[in-house]
């Protein structure tokens, strides 16, 4: 029998529903900075103007006050960076419109500054720093204060046939035309949120002011990110991979690069793949995240590594043993799944680096203790909060002026500005905005419940999402398995949750074998076995909430986006106990899928799902493709496909459409122009208003009386 119910959130409360158009209400507070001195934040709010997003800076005073507009308009303003010394904030500017809904790193724009008061109230109106639209990634301040370093895409083309013209000439590459064709003779040619990589981001540096020359800092056929200033101003650190082999084998490390120019220098490089650079106050050590093995798979977690700054000695992990990857782990679309190097580390003081730790479908910040000296741990590293807080689901941490802040999903709220506040065993977060939740107020708060589902291979977690004022009452369920198979549900629902329990569904959510933030034993099991341990642990999540009495064993759906889409398609094709099924963006015949998506070689190696070059090999990828079960598939299927998705593209998936069409199963296929694979977060707002319109209708039809 499973362990009874135990409630994780307040008790639903009723309210006004959620429906579909509720997406061009909903609000999303994306990203934040601290000022060094820890008196105030400035965060970025998204919102919805007719089918375009807007977004604005924030001032959030740290010691108590009403947050303020620091601009307004129909523009994108993204990515904001504080001066050292609070008198400024860098930020990049977008006009709306971009090609993707939240994927400001690609969108060109302006690099502009506002200048501030000591209070971080504006003092004067925004100005532009560039003289011409680019595509800006990141953006940092020197230490001094009186230059930026950024990233932007960078000429000459890497696989353009045809030279760039200029704008306006009739012939040619330019932004509005495309091109006579790509010779490509490298496999990173396209990625998912980008479509063709034609061009990379290269570090740049320019001192702060109107008109200013930009020098470039970095070239080559490799792409610039993670950038960070030495203390003392003189260097910068980079991630990259400029290796010949990148492509085949990916493998990102740490360099540095003089300031005024000059060779780079790896400084940091582990087995695996390096990232999030961060120098410590005195400028002696750089901390990192990434993976240590050079051969390990997706049961290995990122961790916390330091090494010198210099790169005169290996960095070494500071917490070998956590077994729980460092950043944010969890899914949902409430944080808009914007900006996730955004969690990278940072240092407090010294001896103390801050990071974002999930652990459990929760990620909240914890504390590394480090030797000044040494640059080794100085003690275990703890959670900064307990109690309900160590509920949260964080998105980005900043830690200045010995306060901690992060932007989190907290008590069924959308994402907020979070403080922490007390320490030791009684440490909680504050909620200090309502930015990014008023537009929930007054609406259904469903009842979550966590339970332990017996499973074969152990407990699954698992939360089940109800009705206000449901009880125990057995309800048409819904089984929602979440992307990755590196994800997690969060204590938090995910919006598409509250609109299906507005409908008066139950949700069901598990986090099964394979799913991130359980340790490597949790992982392990399912590598290489996709549709075995972890379609048992679906199942038997599924079965705790029948025998509880929860769910109504002849009502019940499935569905899932991303690999949760690979495992609606297994779950109708080995089993009949679904009525409805809903599958996004999943994936149909890893064969073909090995090749076709973006990211297939490299990941089927981590994830042990097999190659194509010998018939074992052949066998294994088929033997995990629902395809190979379609004759099977009875249940009524939506398939949602977006077209431009290179990580689960239509190609894969228009193979089971057109198999169930043939044997006449009912089934439909819905496919969204231009959007990437999490359009159901950051896609158009009409096609997530249609997607999530007809889901819902889906269900009601086939799960209805």
């Amino acid at each position: 029998m499973p362990a009874p119910p135990s409630r994780i959130a307040e008790p639903g409360r009723t309210g006004r529903p959620y429906g579909p158009d509720v997406i061009r209400r909903q609000v999303v507070l994306e990203e934040h900075d601290t000022s060094g001195d820890g008196r105030f934040a400035i965060v970025v709010r998204r919102s919805v103007s007719g089918n375009d997003y807007v977004s604005s800076l924030w001032l959030v005073p740290l010691e108590g006050g009403r947050p303020v507009a620091l601009t307004t308009g129909s523009v994108r303003d993204a990515h904001p960076r504080i001066r050292p010394d609070g008198r400024a904030v860098a930020f990049k500017r977008s006009p709306v419109g971009g090609r993707h809904a939240t994927d400001t790193a690609h969108e060109r724009g302006l690099l502009m500054i506002l200048r501030l008061r000591g209070d971080g109230h504006p003092a004067g109106e925004p100005f532009a720093v560039t003289s011409h639209e680019s595509s800006i990634g990141e953006l940092a301040w020197a230490p001094a204060g009186d230059r930026l370093a950024y990233t932007a895409e960078v000429e000459p083309p890497r696989f353009l046939i045809d030279a760039p013209a200029p704008r306006g000439s009739g012939r040619g590459t330019t932004a509005d035309a495309r091109p006579l064709g790509r010779r490509i003779a490298r496999i990173d040619w396209r990625y998912d949120g980008t479509g063709h990589v034609d061009r990379w981001e290269h570090l740049f540096v320019m001192p702060a002011r109107r008109g200013a020359r930009a020098l470039q800092l970095t070239r080559g056929d490799f792409g610039v990110s993670g950038i960070d200033w030495a203390p003392d101003g003189r260097s910068l650190a980079y991630v990259a991979d400029p290796r010949a082999e990148a492509d085949l084998r990916p493998r990102t490390s740490i360099w540095r690069v003089p300031a005024d120019g000059g060779e780079p220098v790896e400084v940091l490089a582990l087995g695996g793949a390096a990232h999030s650079p961060a120098h410590s106050p005195d400028g002696r050590w750089l901390a990192a995240v990434g993976v240590v093995d050079a051969d390990a798979l997706d049961d290995e977690s990122p961790t916390l590594v330091v090494g010198p700054a210099d790169g005169s000695a290996p960095a070494r992990a500071l917490a070998p043993s956590l077994d729980r990857p460092i950043g944010a782990w969890h899914d949902s679309d409430l944080n808009g799944w914007m900006n996730s190097g955004q969690t990278r580390p940072v240092w407090a003081d010294a001896a103390t680096i801050v990071a974002l730790v999930s652990d459990r479908g929760r990620t909240v910040p914890w504390r590394f203790p480090v030797d000044p000296a040494s640059g080794d741990a100085a003690a275990a590293p703890e959670r900064l909060v307990g109690g309900p807080s160590a509920d949260a689901a964080c998105w980005t941490v900043r830690a200045a002026g010995g306060r901690t802040t992060a932007l989190g999903l907290l008590g069924g709220r959308a994402q907020e500005l979070l403080v922490v506040e007390g320490s030791g065993p009684r440490a909680r977060f504050r909620t200090l905005t309502t930015l990014g939740s008023a537009w929930q107020r007054g609406r259904l708060r469903p009842e979550v419940r966590r339970i332990e589902a017996p499973g074969p291979g152990g407990t699954v977690e698992t939360w089940v999402v109800s009705p206000p004022g449901s009880g125990d009452a057995a309800l048409p369920t819904i089984v929602d398995v979440h992307g990755g198979p590196l994800g997690a549900w969060a204590p938090t629902p995910s919006l598409e949750v509250f609109l299906l329990v507005s409908r008066g569904y139950r949700v069901v959510l598990p986090n099964i074998r394979g799913s991130a933030t359980y340790g490597r034993d949790w992982i392990r099991p399912q590598l290489g076995d996709w549709g075995g341990v972890d379609a048992a642990d679906v199942h038997a999540a599924l079965d705790a909430v029948v025998v509880a009495g929860l769910a109504d064993p002849d009502r019940l759906g499935v569905l899932g986006l991303s690999y949760g889409g690979f495992m609606v398609h297994w779950l109708v094709g080995t089993s009949d106990r679904f009525r409805a099924a809903v599958s996004e963006n999943g994936v149909v015949n890893q064969v073909s899928a090995w090749a076709n998506s973006d990211t297939g070689p490299e990941y089927c190696r981590t994830s042990l799902l097999g190659d194509p070059f010998s018939p074992e090999g052949v066998e294994k990828l088929w033997r995990q493709s629902p395809l190979r079960h379609v004759a099977s598939i009875r249940t009524p299927l939506l398939m949602l496909q977006a077209e431009a998705d290179r990580r689960c593209p239509q190609g894969d998936n228009e193979q089971l459409f057109i198999a169930l069409r043939l044997l006449d199963r009912t089934v439909e296929y819905v496919l969204y122009p231009d959007e990437y694979h999490v359009y159901a977060t950051t896609g158009r707002p009409d096609r997530r208003i249609d997607r999530m319109t007809r889901m819902l209708d889906w269900f009601d039809r086939h799960l209805g009386e």
